[in-house]
């Protein structure tokens, strides 16, 4: 897999190199030519706009918190537009929404699905990122997971594939179960037992625990087609980008 429009990085991975622009200008010296941009860069449309267009990139897609959405959807999603972004994804619940019953969660889904009108309105696609919490099972077992996606049948999933499995699902029975939904996945590894403690357990991809040789074959045949790379808490980003692009490279 080279270095093309197939892959993207979560521009959260590169958060704590400052400036911005010093972001950019790393990923661009490693190939990148898209970026997924996290909501908090909102703040600040213009300078995004300019590093995008400064370094050639593109922001195919974008996570956009539910807490934004809720203050101000349309406006969140005429800014995405703006930048020429076609895939708004929520990336989690709030943090004092993680532990929901199903009637919370099918509440939240409700929500999402008002989301999905506003955004899909301005012409974008609106879609779901997940983390583990989806993944633990409500008191009568069902997953969070399956409410999210049935009560917002319109809605696009972007997979977190290392996320599913700390979830405790197989990632290759969600990827085959909802092929028509997932276009776009995330591509973080999980560090072995004991290693990688003070980067919270993820790992560089490529430099972990998660079944590439299997996981990959599972995405190109539902059509995948934007591999995003993604590190919760790299001690090291210039690392985490250098090396995880050079797994992608031996994909090819």
């Amino acid at each position: 897999m080279k270095a093309n429009e197939s892959i993207s990085i979560q521009l959260y991975s590169t958060r704590l190199i400052e400036p911005l622009e010093a972001q950019f200008d790393l990923l661009k010296a490693q190939g990148l030519v898209n970026v997924e941009p996290w909501g908090g860069l909102l703040a600040d449309t213009a300078r995004l706009k300019d590093n995008l267009q400064r370094c050639g990139m593109k922001a195919p897609s974008i996570h956009v918190g539910v807490p934004s959405l809720r203050a101000d959807a349309p406006g969140m999603a005429r800014a995405c537009r703006d930048l020429g972004i076609s895939t708004l994804y929520a990336p989690a619940p709030p943090p004092d929404e993680r532990n929901m019953d199903l009637a919370q969660w099918k509440n939240f889904a409700r929500e999402l699905a008002g989301f999905s009108k506003v955004v899909t309105a301005q012409g974008l696609r609106f879609g779901w990122h997940n983390h583990h919490w989806e993944f633990a099972a409500t008191a009568d077992g069902t997953l969070p997971m399956d409410v999210l996606l049935g009560e917002v049948p319109d809605m696009v999933w972007e997979v977190d594939l290392a996320w599913v499995v700390r979830g405790g699902a197989d990632p290759l029975v969600w990827l085959a179960r909802h092929s028509s939904r997932i276009d776009t996945c995330h591509i973080k590894d999980l560090a072995r037992p004991g290693e990688c403690v003070d980067e919270d357990g993820w790992a560089d991809a490529g430099h972990g625990t998660m079944d590439w040789a299997r996981l990959l074959p599972a995405m190109r045949a539902i059509g995948v087609n934007l591999f995003v790379l993604e590190h919760d808490k790299p001690s090291d980003a210039a690392r985490f980008v250098r090396r995880s692009m050079s797994t992608l490279a031996s994909w090819s």
